[in-house]
């Protein structure tokens, strides 16, 4: 009786100790608040206690059937900035556009229109990064190769950017946070689809730009 009543101790032992180790996540389609979530992803990022969560191979199974992302994240193609990786999030969590300076044309629109129309996005964040090569080459001048002159000139065009004083102390981050901006407002100005459902009160964006030396994520405010 003795030798029973042990087995069942360790049992339940061992299913609290792997409750904690692994713990249960909510879907991502069930998340009320996704941009919190990313957040404090972030926040275990930046203080290198990543979780690494829906990275098992039971989380990939269970996404064969479809995706139901919370939120979509538009961010620069850099190297250094992976959302995936400084949000601590898994498969199926986000929906991502990476474009050099988080540019968005037709369709980078179109892709995040689909997000919102088919997979039932409730955010979505444009994000920025410090240190941004795409606003550097738009502030340093100069003759750009092949297309990458396009992505210079698109940047040259948005208006947040033309309002940014040439001699400001602070012109590259400045000009970082108005190419944001620029992204928030070309989204509900281009697109009939996300303005509508924002006035429906289905769908919010946000602005945020990540610190390439801190590892944090700052959110922008319009």
């Amino acid at each position: 009786m003795r030798s029973a009543l042990l087995i069942i101790l360790s049992a339940s032992y061992l299913l609290v100790v792997s409750a904690c180790r692994h713990p249960q996540t909510s879907s991502p389609n069930t998340k009320e608040e996704p941009l919190t979530d990313l957040l404090e992803g972030n926040k275990r990022f930046a203080s290198h206690h990543a979780t690494h969560p829906h990275s098992s191979g039971e989380r990939m199974k269970s996404l064969e059937a479809g995706q139901h992302p919370p939120i979509a994240v538009i961010c620069c193609s850099d190297s250094r900035v992976p959302p995936e990786i400084i949000f601590d999030q898994g498969l199926g969590d986000m929906f991502v556009v990476r474009t050099a300076g988080n540019l968005l044309g037709g369709l980078e629109i179109g892709s995040v229109e689909y997000a919102v129309e088919h997979l039932g996005v409730k955010e979505i964040l444009v994000m920025g990064h410090r240190e941004c090569g795409a606003v550097k080459a738009f502030i340093q001048g100069g003759a750009t190769p092949g297309h990458i002159r396009d992505i210079v000139d698109s940047i040259r065009a948005e208006q947040e950017i033309k309002q940014v004083p040439g001699n400001d102390k602070n012109l590259l981050n400045d000009c970082i946070q108005a190419n944001i901006l620029h992204g928030i407002h070309q989204l509900k100005k281009e697109s009939a689809m996300i303005t509508e459902k924002i006035r429906e009160g289905k769908l919010q964006i946000h602005g945020a730009c990540y610190d390439l030396t801190l590892g944090k994520v700052v959110i922008i405010r319009e």
